[in-house]
């Protein structure tokens, strides 16, 4: 009697995971039940919108014509709101994109204080975002979570990247002129780190409003400070714009350096090879690099009026491109699916190829050490770097122990 109940239980046992994955394999056949939603949300508008802006929108759009328009038999429909670098209003919107306008996916961001809100906001309800060009390491760290990913740089890597060079080349006293939100707060404290750790110091700082016109005070507190090094902690048009005044009153000439934590090919393009000739930092990205840099940079380019696309820009296509795929493979929306599917498979682009997302959600892409060409080595208007190393990502990004990140979550086991 035992023997025939055992059977019986596994008999229906066996029936019922049989079942199960036939409905599994019809629901994959099937494919998607409604249109896959996703949202470029950036500064299309202020300070920051050089670096992303509508040219975010214009790269997600060439990886969503890329895959034919469509995933698993749906259309897939692009929203590019601009948050306008507010803070309260980025926060509004990714609520009305996600409750209101069934959003799926929000990708770039652009400015740390909004990432931050917005990844509460998509924890909260199952949903992605990917952030691009935003650069705290707190999203992938204390602020992580298990449907969000980082794809570009971060304030950590970004610092142990350039600082350590820096002090290892003698620049071992620092003032910081630094952006003052998440993002240049950040930036700030993990350099500090860095310089401290190799036995420099910081003997300054001061902070300023994003998108201040008058830098004139800060640099020359900065000029007069003794500091060997004068860094910029801030980015995209504070930084073209601290940069020009930093030119006419010779800081960062002579004995003192000037070092820029974070730059974009769009304002070395703006202020030109003989403002900037000489300065380093690290890129995702460089049109010129290889043949599929360039194939990349030349389509984006007739799409975007023949500008070539930043490392943000590259980010948001690799992003989105890596997404729709996953959301094909998964035959679902559902953020935690896609996400662990996004995890269990490597990055298949010119952008970050074979590199793979961590269970914190940092993407393991290397970088490029860049340099700012001489005027009489540009042969036209976009070509203006010089690419002197990679950086291996091993190398530079935080270790997941040292995140804090309390929200870890692996890929599927399926």
């Amino acid at each position: 009697m035992r023997r025939t109940f055992a059977g019986a239980r596994r008999v229906a046992l066996g029936f019922a995971f049989g079942l199960a994955s036939a409905l599994a394999t019809g629901a994959l056949a099937q494919g998607l039940s409604k249109p896959v939603t996703i949202a470029v949300l950036n500064d299309k508008s202020s300070v920051f919108s050089d670096a992303g802006g509508v040219g975010s929108a214009v790269a997600a759009q060439l990886a969503i014509d890329d895959l034919g328009g469509r995933v698993g038999g749906q259309p897939v429909k692009l929203l590019a709101p601009d948050h306008q670098n507010k803070t309260d209003l980025g926060a509004t919107l990714a609520r009305e994109l996600y409750d209101v306008q069934g959003v799926d996916a929000i990708f770039d961001i652009g400015n740390s204080a909004i990432s931050l809100a917005v990844q509460e906001i998509a924890r909260e309800r199952g949903k992605i975002v990917v952030h691009s060009g935003s650069a705290t390491a707190d999203l992938f760290g204390k602020a992580c979570s298990p449907t969000g990913a980082m794809w570009l740089y971060d304030t950590y890597s970004l610092a142990q990247g350039i600082a350590r060079s820096i002090v290892q080349q003698g620049g071992d006293s620092w003032f910081f002129i630094t952006a003052d939100y998440a993002f240049g707060h950040s930036m700030q404290a993990e350099v500090t780190k860095v310089v401290t750790s190799l036995g420099g110091k910081v003997v300054g700082a001061v902070r300023h409003p994003v998108g201040t016109m008058d830098f004139s005070s800060f640099l020359l507190q900065g000029q007069s400070s003794g500091a060997k090094v004068v860094a910029l902690a801030n980015a995209s048009g504070d930084t073209v714009t601290s940069l020009k005044q930093a030119h006419e009153f010779r800081v960062g000439q002579d004995d003192q350096k000037l070092a820029v934590l974070i730059f974009y090919l769009t304002s070395v393009h703006a202020l030109g090879a003989e403002a900037t000739q000489g300065v380093q930092y690290l890129t995702g990205y460089y049109w010129d690099n290889d043949d599929v840099s360039r194939a990349f940079g030349r389509r984006f380019a007739e799409k975007h009026g023949g500008r070539m696309p930043t490392q943000a820009q590259a980010a948001v296509y690799s992003s989105v491109r890596h997404y729709l795929r996953a959301v094909e493979a998964a035959a679902s929306t559902d953020g935690l699916t896609v996400m662990r599917r996004m995890k269990a498979t490597p990055v298949d682009d010119f952008f970050a190829p074979g590199a793979r997302i961590r269970d914190d959600g940092r993407l393991m892409n290397d970088m490029l050490l860049a340099e700012v060409k001489a005027p009489a080595d540009v042969k036209q208007g976009w070509d203006l770097l010089t690419i002197k190393s990679k950086v291996k990502a091993a190398d530079i990004m935080r270790p997941i122990a040292d995140g804090g990140c309390t929200h870890l979550d692996g890929p599927s086991r399926e």
